[in-house]
This record gives C-alpha cells, structure tokens and sequence, in this order.
C-alpha cells in the first residue's frame, strides 16, 4: 500500500491564521521549529522551564519565551519537542491543566503517545509532524528557501480536521517544499526507533569502533584506521545518499565494489539479523520503552556511564586532532553548541 504524499500546493496556510503556536522546547527540534513557524507569520512562543539553560538562546533568536505552563494554556497547538524521557512529567505538571477541548497536542516523534506515556482526553486532537532530519537541518534548508521532508499522523481527531491542521504546520515549518508524507504514530515510533539502535547509530557506531579497533590492535597507525573507518564514511554514505547503494557501488572502484558485495554479508551475517529481530520485538512490546523511562526515573546512572565511556574512546581523541588539520570543517558545522 504506497502512502499519501503532500506538498505545499496540498497544504491551508489559513488554518494557522489566527492561532497560536507553543513550542515547548528549545533543543535540536525546538529551535528549527520555533523559528521556521515564526518566519511563516505564525504567533509562536516557546514554553520553558525558568531554570532552562535554552532560555537565553531562545530570546537571542527574538522568540518569545514564556513558562511551560503558561505557553500551553495560551496555545491552541502545543508543539511537544522535549526529550521524550521528560515528555510525560512535563506534561502532566504542565501542559494538561491547560488544554482545552479543540485543542490540538502535536509531537515531533511519536515515542510517548504510541507508548501511552501520554494519554490526551479524548477531545483534544492530537498530531504528529516529524521532520526526517536533525533540527539543525530543519533551520539551514528552510533559511535557505529549501525544506525538509516531514511525517505526519493523526491520533485524535475530535473536530475533524486535524489532518488538515497538521499539513498546515508542516508546510509552514518547510516540509512541503519537499514532501510531507502521511504515516501513523505506530509506524514512525517502531521504524524511527528500530532505525536508529540497529543501523543509522547502534549499528553504524560499533561498527566503525570494531574496525577501528581491528586495526589499531593489528599494529597499524590509529591516525590511518581513523581515516579508513570513521572518516570515509561520509564519502560513502553521501554517495548513498544522493542516489542509493546503487549509486554508491557505480562511483567506487572494482576492488572495492567486489569486496563490498563479496565481504559484506561476513559482517553482517546470520547473527547480525537474529539480533536486529529480537531489537524490533523489544521496540514492539514496548519493553525498550519501559527500559528507557525506568533509566530515566532511576537518575540515568547506566547511560551517564555509557555515555562517558564513548567521550574517552581512543577513536575520539585521535578523530580530534586529525580534524583540527582540516579547518574547511569548521565552516560547514551543522551543529554550534553556542546556538542550539
């Protein structure tokens, strides 16, 4: 069953005149958010806490900021773009005093409401528009004149046109200058999900650790696995990305195309797909999102260890040295801490 797709010429700008925008959140998502609706002639204010180190940063970029609680009861559409281990304390002590039947409660992913973290009264709509690329992206392509493909879903819809609410902010954060393309909640949190612990970061980020560490161990430079591991990656993974594997397989060279199709499935093998079944099953029962939140409730001890276990491999600081001989990079950053 293919699915719908939409562009701008589908979309009613009109369906936003008149109403008023919170963003709650000012991180990755927030940010592209907030500013592309604003540049849309959207009313828009960002909802955050007092102690939010985002505070600062949102009233540089001239958004109007005010508290969680009061953006939500001054909204008609509450933008939900907090981490989705906050999402459901912050809405229950923030945002649900203050909907009203009619309102809408809309969601960048769909995580807390497919997994019922979140669970709206029933006349309140309730939408997803889940841009597929990182805020940082969402902001660039937009001020650029360009957009970023988006998802769309429905999970309520009480007054009957939330779908047609939901084109309308996709559209104005720049999605339809691309495509808005029509999922469902269950669909995009299982696949996002799945995507990133098995392939795009679970997956990608070990396999680049083991062949580097395959090497270093086998007495070559790290400078020289860094390069051939981490490095090219991103030459490989443009060249997919512009026109698939395909496309990808035409530009490298004969050795390297045989090696690919004749090595590949040695990495990843029978082992490999039992163990990307059993992380879709997690995903599907939920038990990953129990996991997730219960770490989250327990203070996050084992993914602050983790994660500072990943900031000390070898990989980083050789990767950050040999970056430092490529200054080019620094003028192309998709990320700048100091801004969002």
């Amino acid at each position: 069953m293919g699915l719908n797709i939409y562009t701008d010429k589908d979309a009613n700008p009109a369906l936003l005149k008149g109403k008023k925008v919170a963003v709650i959140g000012y991180g990755s998502q927030g940010h592209a958010h907030a500013q592309n609706l604003r540049d849309s002639g959207v009313e828009v204010c960002v909802g955050l806490r007092k102690t939010s180190p985002s505070r600062e940063k949102a009233k540089a970029a001239g958004l109007d900021v005010r508290e969680t609680a009061e953006a939500a009861a001054w909204a008609d559409i509450v933008m939900m773009l907090v981490p989705d281990e906050m999402g459901s304390e912050i809405y229950e002590a923030e945002v649900k005093p203050g909907l009203k039947k009619g309102d809408s409660l809309a969601f960048g992913h769909g995580f807390n409401f497919h997994f019922k973290k979140i669970v709206p009264a029933a006349d309140v709509n309730v939408f997803m528009v889940a841009p597929k690329g990182p805020g940082h992206l969402v902001r660039s392509e937009y001020a650029g004149g360009r957009g970023v493909p988006c998802l769309i879903a429905i999970g309520q819809d009480p007054t009957g046109n939330t779908k047609d609410v939901a084109l309308a902010y996709a559209s104005a954060i720049g999605g339809g200058r691309a495509a808005v393309i029509e999922t469902t909640f269950r669909e995009e949190t299982e696949t996002d999900l799945f995507g990133e612990q098995s392939v795009l970061c679970g997956g990608l980020t070990e396999l680049i650790r083991a062949g580097y560490e395959t090497l270093v161990e086998a007495g070559y430079s790290p400078e020289m696995a860094y390069f051939e591991c981490l490095h090219e990656v991103k030459l490989i993974v443009d060249l997919i990305y512009e026109g698939g594997i395909a496309n990808m397989r035409y530009s490298i060279s004969n050795t390297a195309e045989y090696g690919d199709m004749t090595r590949g499935k040695r990495i990843i093998g029978p082992e490999a797909r039992a163990a990307m079944k059993e992380i879709l099953k997690e995903i599907q029962t939920g038990k990953f999102a129990d996991e997730w939140m219960t770490e989250h409730r327990c203070g996050s001890p084992h993914f602050r260890e983790l994660r500072k276990e990943g900031e000390h491999h070898p990989i980083e600081t050789v990767g950050a040295k040999l970056r430092g001989l490529m200054p080019w990079m620094k003028s192309s950053r998709l990320v700048d801490k100091s801004k969002n």
